[in-house]
């Protein structure tokens, strides 16, 4: 049951207002502007301001993006409001990803926490930060799901499965939204990219898709129906196309399933210029024709490409385009005004002085910090290395050991460039005199110019001998490598995902004077580690982790918190191997005989992840036993309950998530090996078990058809439980259509 964040006691007021519109008036509700130049787009010629500060005094703007603070904002709004002949109110968008100017986790790293509520504390405060700037709409979640590793905006969702893709989906959104859209912490949420652009061709961005109507039901729809459900208030397109059609231009999603299946109330709003692109694609001949298109396909809002600006008018006048889609298209905008409460109070998000009070507030870093740790993830741990002692020795190595602005990640909002919390800083507060650094080596960000090839920074040894020099005397080394917040991200696909630069050199290089090494790993993607996963006996996946990084990592390196995170996406062992995902299907020749040469495999790597999905290490140890289902029969209609032991057997408090993963061994079209279908996070003291229990109905057993209809089939299933895809107890059951007797 979806919920529902636009009143019904609206729908008379909007359409009292909609009567009273020209089609000019009408037409500026579906245009949005940037009035502040960001790097959220190819940006704007001199003068676009000024211009466009204009177009909103003549009621030609709807909603603006890239402009915050709330002295900015009420006084643009003042001008919507108070110069305009309908005084209606602008709508403030900004991309508010993972924070607003308190940082969390990026999204694929705070998804590794697997923690629902802890990732909607997040959003909540995020929107509470964001509104207090004047804010009403953020451009998030990206509810992509993806399988490719080299693609750069996998850190802006949840990785490669749309089951916990879509739990996280109705986690966030209902942080950013919360109950009711008018209060004035809400921020309206838009769930993006619809649809399929986490598939993009070799994992670059703006790239093609083309994928089967059964995958896109089936893999990249569920996280999009969860925060439909969850009460979305908006949708975005993409720069994408799915099966040569650009996704701005199809009816099918936007008209058809998206507004019409799916009944979904409010605006769609386009990517930026992603209408003027559908030139670029080469499916229209000019903007007047992208127009058309975009409307006609049911894209509400045109972000920064002038097309409906300049020309849904004409098109009207002319009869190509019937003025009911306008209707249709602005009236989902003033549902979301509405909605917002900007009618009864334009100003409400906007005063100065709770800005000021609220924003980057103590208890906010508080929560930062614990997410963060939350999110962490323990790759490899051989020997106990980890946890560190205070009475170590320990050479901390590396070119983010002491980066203030790495760990904010990429699409990092208002944050304060250079205000996080080091790895430097976390662990200074151990070991004093007893903690030695150096850089090492810088990190180099290699550019491709398109006259010149490709250039690279010159790359610099000098730091080499007083890396190795510092430890060489230590008794334990603390690498803090790979990537910079701007090698992940949009426009950051790389080809090559390992630690780039001079880093494994530098690695293999501390290795032979000392092997008693933790690698501590900054990434907004899973890379490609097989030295790293062979030679270095401690590894700690730390992403891009917020304002408070250094402080929750420290608290892990140290065991004041037990590693707790698991992998939202798996690690390949080669680049070569992507897109590589858990939940493949099983193909006719899984696996070979003695001397076969012919199954499915690369003859130069080993076929399975370096580290798979839900892969997480602990400082204790856990074990699952007495896997029960309560029969071995059921019928449709029946509910089932499973059932499993965990038990704490290590030598500390900690927690498991708990997985569960079905097989559905016989349907057509066949199923995937394996599915996420439920996870719980468990605390246990230790020595102390619990029996954790899952229940779904049989109607949860089917999938989607490339028609997008609900089928389930009768025949045998496989149940698994376990902490990670590839750790598991099993047990089978058989559904039957129906009772014999």
């Amino acid at each position: 049951m979806s919920v529902s964040v636009f009143p019904e006691e609206n729908e008379p007021r909007i359409e009292a207002l909609l009567q009273q519109m020209s089609l000019d008036e009408k037409i500026g509700q579906l245009n949005q502007y940037a009035l502040r130049e960001e790097h959220t787009g190819p940006l704007g010629k001199k003068g676009q301001v000024a211009k466009r500060m204009k177009l909103v005094a003549e009621g030609k703007i709807g909603s603006v993006l890239n402009l915050t603070g709330a002295k900015a904002i009420r006084e643009v709004q003042q001008i919507a409001v108070k110069q305009t002949r309908l005084g209606i109110p602008l709508l403030f968008a900004y991309d508010v990803i993972h924070g607003y100017e308190t940082m969390f986790p990026v999204p694929l790293g705070e998804s590794a926490s697997w923690d629902l509520t802890a990732i909607e504390k997040s959003s909540r405060i995020s929107a509470i930060e964001a509104a207090a700037a004047g804010l009403h709409w953020t451009f998030a979640p990206m509810v992509d799901v993806t399988r490719d590793a080299r693609w750069g905006r996998v850190m802006e969702g949840a990785g490669e499965d749309p089951y916990l893709g879509a739990q996280v989906a109705w986690a966030r959104v209902r942080g950013f939204q919360g109950d009711n859209l008018a209060d004035i912490n809400a921020l309206a949420a838009c769930a993006k990219h619809f649809a399929g652009y986490g598939f993009s061709e070799s994992g670059k961005d703006y790239n093609a898709v083309d994928l089967s109507r059964h995958t896109l039901q089936n893999v990249v729809l569920p996280p999009f129906r969860a925060a439909l459900e969850a009460g979305v208030a908006t949708f975005m397109n993409g720069f994408n196309t799915l099966g040569g059609v650009p996704v701005t231009a199809d009816a099918y999603l936007q008209r058809d399933l998206l507004k019409g299946s799916w009944k979904f109330a409010g605006p769609v709003v386009s990517d930026w210029n992603s209408i003027g692109e559908i030139i670029t694609h080469g499916a229209a001949s000019d903007k007047m024709e992208a127009a058309l298109l975009a409307m006609t396909a049911g894209s509400d809002i045109d972000m920064e490409s002038d097309a409906y600006l300049d020309h849904l008018q004409s098109l009207v006048e002319d009869g190509s385009l019937d003025e009911k889609s306008i209707d249709d298209a602005v009236s989902r905008v003033l549902r979301l005004k509405f909605a917002l409460g900007l009618f009864d109070d334009p100003y409400l998000r906007s005063s100065s002085e709770r800005e000021k009070s609220i924003i980057g507030a103590a208890r906010h870093h508080e929560h930062a910090r614990e997410v963060a740790r939350k999110s962490l993830v323990l790759l490899r741990n051989e020997n106990d290395l980890l946890p560190l002692q205070k009475d170590q020795k320990i050479a901390l190595i590396g070119p983010l050991a002491a980066d203030k602005d790495t760990p904010l990640g990429n699409w990092r909002a208002r944050a304060k460039s250079n205000s996080a919390i080091s790895v430097q800083e976390g662990l200074s507060a151990y070991f004093d005199d007893d903690l030695d650094y150096s850089i090492g080596c810088q990190i180099v960000e290699s550019s491709f110019d398109f006259a010149k090839k490709i250039e690279f920074a010159e790359e610099d040894k000098t730091h080499f001998a007083a890396a190795l020099q510092i430890a060489r005397e230590a008794d334990i080394v603390v690498a803090v490598m790979g990537e910079t917040a701007n090698m992940s991200g949009e426009g950051r696909s790389r080809a090559d995902i390992g630690l780039p630069g001079l880093q494994q050199e530098l690695l293999r290089e501390i290795c032979q004077v000392n092997d008693r090494v933790v690698l501590v790993l900054m990434t907004g993607r899973p890379l490609a580690l097989a030295w790293e996963a062979e030679n270095i006996p401690a590894i700690l996946l730390a992403w891009h982790a917020g304002s408070q990084a250094g402080h929750a990592i420290t608290d892990v390196l140290m065991g004041a918190y037990c590693p707790s995170g698991k992998l939202p996406m798996s690690f390949p062992r080669s680049v070569g191997q992507l897109p590589m995902y858990y939940n493949h299907l099983s193909t006719g020749r899984p696996t070979a005989a003695p001397g076969l040469v012919f199954y499915q495999h690369h003859n130069d790597v080993d076929r399975r992840p370096l580290y798979p999905f839900g892969h997480g290490l602990s400082y204790t140890s856990f074990r699952f036993e007495n896997l029960k289902l309560e029969k071995e029969e059921y019928y449709f209609g029946d509910s089932i309950r499973v059932t499993v032991e965990l038990k704490n057997i290590g030598a500390t408090k900690g927690e498991e998530v708990v997985q569960l993963y079905l097989q559905d061994l016989v349907a057509m079209p066949a199923r995937p090996v394996l599915e996420l279908k439920g996870f719980q996070k468990i605390e246990l003291a230790q020595g102390e078990s619990r029996i954790v229990s899952f229940q779904w109905e049989t109607t949860d057993l089917g999938y989607w058809t490339a028609e997008g209809e609900w089928k389930i089939e009768a025949g045998m299933f496989r149940v698994f439980v376990g902490g990670s895809s590839e750790h598991l107890l099993e047990s089978n059951f058989i559904l039957n259509e129906k009772d014999e007797y």
